[in-house]
């Protein structure tokens, strides 16, 4: 248990910023109005917006928090706080199944532009994996950038499992094609595909995630398909802009969101999830394999409101 807690705590400290661009100002909405008018929710509109919430997330946030409003005769700004909490949460479930690539033999697909952390996801997630006693192949598809590699290559070391291509200028159909073989002669649960980021150039991303489709259709049928999008929580909206042009090019089901520490615009996490109908599966908030963790919706509202459970309340109680 320790390190989910620790994590979450983590997770707390690192959203700060975010808490103090969104939360500060939504209290100051509950604390100085005196009723609930359109008013209200305007200001509250303008607040999630500004916190990076997105306009379709704010939108529906706040069309439920009308009807909680009034199923529940609600006529006190103050108590409307856990009801916003509570929308919010609903708004970002991932779902039963967002995890079956854990379940069954599976190719998990790593896209992302350069710089935002892609390379280190797959090395985090294949240290996660063999955790889980899970056996790990890792293809080294990302071959335009020099470091990628050499770096991918630490961390298949640091995990213990085994790693196919990342020779710079390499073929990266043909490194597909070489760890496919691999995976399935040593009877991998998981092969994880680091693959190039290079959204400036679409039609050249979208040539090579196609060729690789088609490699791991003919060669590997049989293998449950996840494509996961790495994006940094740091650039914001720019983030919801890069996971959209994503989208056009493959077929995304799920969200990796990076570098939640250092960020004021975390509530990216709920605008994405909002926008695209892609549930965010994985957060980072630092360097090591454990900064990398399962998103949990609940836990994340909780961390961004820093809403704490009886017990840290009577620690905090006792401390004073």
């Amino acid at each position: 248990m320790g390190e989910k807690k620790g994590f979450f705590s983590r997770l707390v400290e690192g959203l700060t910023k975010t808490r103090d661009n969104i939360v500060s100002g939504i209290d100051s909405v509950f604390h100085g109005f005196s009723k609930i008018d359109d008013e209200f929710y305007e200001e509250l509109e303008e607040i999630l917006i500004m916190g990076d919430l997105g306009v379709k997330a704010t939108e529906s946030i706040l069309d439920d928090l009308r009807e909680k409003v009034k199923a529940n005769h609600v006529k006190e700004p103050a108590e409307c706080k856990q009801l916003l909490i509570d929308s919010i949460k609903q708004q970002m479930q991932v779902g039963e199944t967002a995890y079956r690539f854990e379940e069954e033999t599976s190719v998990v697909l790593v896209i992302g532009v350069n710089g935002v952390g892609k390379t280190t996801t797959v090395g985090k997630l294949a240290g996660k994996l063999k955790e889980q006693g899970k056996k790990v192949v890792i293809a080294g598809a990302d071959t335009f950038r020099a470091a990628a590699g050499d770096q991918l290559k630490e961390w298949a070391d640091r995990s213990g499992v085994d790693m196919i291509g990342g020779t710079e200028g390499a073929d990266p159909g043909s490194v597909v094609y070489d760890a496919t073989a691999a995976a399935k002669a040593r009877n991998a649960d998981v092969l994880l595909v680091d693959t190039a980021g290079r959204l400036h150039n679409k039609k050249n991303l979208m040539n090579e995630l196609g060729k690789i489709n088609k490699i791991l259709e003919k060669e590997y049928p049989q293998a449950y398909r996840e494509t996961l999008v790495v994006l940094d929580a740091t650039t914001g909206q720019n983030a919801l802009v890069q996971a959209k042009e994503f989208s056009d090019v493959a077929k995304i089901s799920g969200i990796v969101l990076t570098k939640m520490d250092g960020t004021a615009k975390g509530g990216i996490a709920v605008a994405i999830q909002a926008e695209l109908g892609v549930p965010v599966k994985y957060i980072g908030v630092g360097e090591t394999i454990d900064d990398l963790q399962k998103f949990d919706p609940d836990e994340f509202v909780n961390a961004l409101f820093d809403v704490k459970n009886k017990e840290d309340n009577d620690e905090d109680a006792d401390a004073r």
